[in-house]
């Protein structure tokens, strides 16, 4: 990479940087302020990314020096506004004196900070260091990524737009682009793929701090913040897609930030400025994965209640015998109902985390001053009251329409092309559920869910699944019908080996079931200042599996689509430990609770480690290592028997000197190889187009016009494309075919 490509790479660094210091909340209540700060500028930062792309699409102009012009504006506008931000709140020697600030905060924590909290933050931090390491050293070789998800960013490079292209892949144009679209930037900037991995590298951290900062708005401690992060950061998905060019923890990053902003929504009324937030974040979860709104769906409808509940009674909820303005979280279903959690709760300004991180006392029902129930003192005017409902209202329709700006124009050309927004029939019919009937979706949800929590242990796993099978044929469901299960797919498969692509969470599951039981029965014991809040959220988290489970077919592959639930579900899991932690129990049962949560957490930690160490298809030692594994050998750690095949294939191809490539291959082919293996000396990429394409409008290129045909897959196929009179030479799974001399 160029020393003027790092500079650039730099640049949406710098901006999120600066928007985070620009975008700060200027209160002293917020709950862990810090973080929300980096997840509003994370949001803002993507929601251009994306809207640049969509932009300069349009305009044909996917090119270096257009994205280079954008950033340095995009750059230019952040850092001034930081500078008019910190010029406005008078902060002396700014931003140096700033950081200094905040580097003294964080060793005054770290020197209250017991040994093990600080046990779990260095275990947090060693696992994200290492995900780094393997991010930058080794080369993108996921199974999607070689099919779709790389290919898609080379086609829009070469044609410098989005419109779509004749091919044999659909999920290259009819999949969701945004993960791709952050891409876009990093392929464009250095001019390959040797930073791609770092995207889902970002979007694990940007889970991590979430996820705390959700357990700190349903009270939460400094410790329960960090038992929710660890609990994710040891999850072997979590730890094998942050070094991936995977798509399902940016999705799951998206979705976690709508959950904050969303639970924020809770203790005040939303602004014009949430408002585009929670829009733009929702629409980045459109964007990116399809799946995602499943869980973004119930969090809006817990935000929308919260605000219309806050619209009704005239404002924020104060707890009784709190500060006038200073609000506690509300929620559904606490032990005095519906609304201001009270009795012994009282004010929460974010739990033990108003400051990042820190413990500090919370207000109890017993302070000073008037006892505020139902919200807040006095009643307001019925107009005015219908003023506020109908303003509250206007706000949601503009987070669809901020949400529909920036999926829209992806879903229009879908529109255009296959006369449905959401893709073709085969898309439509191959994941979704096709029946549901509680019968099916029960089946579905007991697979899902074995599926999701396999272990190691045989026994278990196959008593479990010949169970299910059993059950489901009791009650009059074939445990394999197609209507309910992922093409031709057959249940039980075993997925508790670490592949990024399928290893099940048995441990960070089990610890959200529970949690989620917990905090549905008996919320105020696991967190007794802010009970309502929690239930509330916890009936969001299982409403959006129960959807997931009543809408998306079982498949081999499905826990990659349920990582945004697990994402969702982990601050239940870190809030019930930390209640466990912190209970008096008598000291017999004490110390066994304790050694069982100790136990568990030791095992999780285990298993990140082990993940990290020998997980596939990118691992630290062993065959296949990051530190001995040649670089196309990495690349094809997935099907090793065809790296020489594609290699021999390519080279012959180049050796023609053919310029116009034809491809021939089927729905799930590897094309990213050819991009790669059929460059120049120079670097420049050759010009491939499709032989068959399943777009309706879009035919095929003619194989007369190339000047030489790849082949994988499927000979039979290729034969009947190659022109008379043409040589093929067929190597395994690869072929190609050259004219005449």
């Amino acid at each position: 990479m160029s020393a003027a490509g790092f500079l650039l790479v730099a640049a949406p660094l710098a901006a999120a940087l600066s928007l985070t210091v620009a975008l700060r909340p200027r209160g002293t209540d917020e709950v862990a302020p810090l973080r929300l700060a980096v997840i509003r500028a994370a949001v803002v930062t993507g929601a251009f990314a994306v809207l640049t792309v969509e932009l300069l699409g349009a305009l044909r102009l996917l090119t270096l020096p257009a994205f280079a012009v954008a950033w340095l504006i995009f750059l230019a506008v952040a850092a001034g506004a930081a500078g008019w931000r910190l010029r406005r709140d008078g902060t002396p020697g700014a931003p140096a004196a700033a950081a200094r600030a905040g580097l003294a905060r964080l060793a005054g924590r770290w020197r209250t900070t017991g040994r093990g909290e600080r046990l779990l933050a260095g275990t947090l931090g060693g696992l994200v260091l290492v995900e780094l390491l393997i991010a930058l050293l080794a080369e993108p070789n996921n199974f999607d990524s070689q099919t779709y998800h790389l290919p898609k960013v080379e086609h829009w490079v070469a044609q410098r737009g989005l419109e779509f292209w004749p091919t044999a892949i659909h999920r290259q144009v009819t999949i969701p682009p945004g993960a791709e679209y952050l891409l876009l930037h990093l392929r464009l900037f250095t001019g390959g793929d040797a930073l791609h991995n770092l995207v889902q590298w970002a979007a694990g951290v940007g889970c991590l701090l979430v996820a705390a900062r959700i357990a700190a708005q349903l009270g939460g401690g400094r410790r329960a913040q960090l038992l929710t992060a660890f609990v994710l950061a040891t999850t072997p998905m979590v730890a094998l897609q942050a070094t991936s060019t995977q798509t399902d923890l940016v999705c799951a990053a998206w979705v976690a930030c709508v959950a904050t902003l969303a639970l924020d929504g809770l203790r005040r009324r939303a602004g014009a400025g949430t408002l585009l937030l929670l829009g733009a974040a929702t629409g980045l979860t459109a964007v990116t994965k399809t799946s995602g709104l499943i869980g973004v769906g119930p969090l809006l409808l817990l935000w929308g209640i919260g605000q219309l509940r806050l619209a009704y009674l005239g404002g924020p909820v104060r707890a009784a015998g709190g500060t006038p303005g200073r609000p506690v979280l509300v929620g559904v279903g606490a032990a005095g109902g519906a609304g201001a959690v009270e009795g012994g709760a009282g004010a929460v300004e974010g739990g033990a985390g108003a400051v990042e991180g820190g413990d500090h006392p919370v207000a109890t029902a017993g302070s000073a001053g008037p006892a505020v129930r139902g919200g807040v003192t006095g009643r307001p005017a019925g107009s005015s009251r219908v003023a506020r409902v109908a303003r509250t209202a206007a706000g949601s329709l503009l987070v669809l329409l901020v949400a529909l700006a920036v999926v829209g124009p992806f879903l229009a050309r879908v529109q255009a092309e296959f006369g449905h927004p959401l893709g073709p029939p085969r898309l439509r019919e191959s994941i979704p559920m096709e029946r549901h009937d509680p019968a099916s979706v029960l089946v579905n949800a007991l697979r899902i869910g074995h599926t999701a929590l396999d272990t190691p242990l045989a026994p278990v796993r196959d008593g479990a699944a010949e169970a299910i099978m059993a059950g489901s044929r009791a009650i009059g469901v074939d445990p394999q019908d197609r209507a309910i299960t992922f093409g031709r797919e057959v249940f039980p498969v075993p997925a508790w080996y670490p592949d990024e692509d399928r290893v099940a969470f048995p441990l960070a599951g089990a610890l959200a079931l529970v949690g989620a039981v917990l905090a549905l029965a008996r919320p105020a014991r696991v967190a007794p200042a802010a009970g309502g809040a929690l239930r509330a959220y916890a009936v969001v988290v299982v409403a959006a599996v129960l959807l997931h489970t009543a809408m998306i077919k079982w498949q081999p592959w499905g826990n990659r689509l349920l990582l945004y639930a697990l994402i969702l579900a982990a601050p239940l899991a870190g809030l019930w430990l930390d209640a466990l932690f912190r209970r008096r129990l008598a000291p017999g049962r004490r110390s066994v609770a304790a050694g069982l949560a100790a136990t568990v957490l030791a095992t999780s930690a285990l298993a990140g480690v082990l993940a990290l160490s020998y997980g596939f298809p990118r691992r630290l030692v062993g065959a296949g290592s990051v530190f001995t594994t040649s670089e196309w050998d990495t690349r094809f750690l997935r099907r090793p028997q065809w790296t020489d095949e594609f290699r021999g294939a390519a080279d012959a191809v180049r050796a023609s000197g053919a310029r116009r490539i034809g491809l021939v291959q089927q729905n799930d082919n590897w094309e990213y190889p050819w991009w790669l293996l059929l460059r120049d000396a120079d670097g420049r990429p050759p010009e491939l187009v499709a032989l068959e394409s399943v777009l309706p409008d879009l035919p095929p290129a003619a194989p007369a016009s190339t000047d030489a045909i790849v082949c994988t897959g499927s000979r039979a196929a290729c034969v009947k494309l190659v022109p008379p009179g043409w040589t093929l030479t067929w190597r395994g799974y690869v072929g190609y075919a050259l004219p005449p001399t």
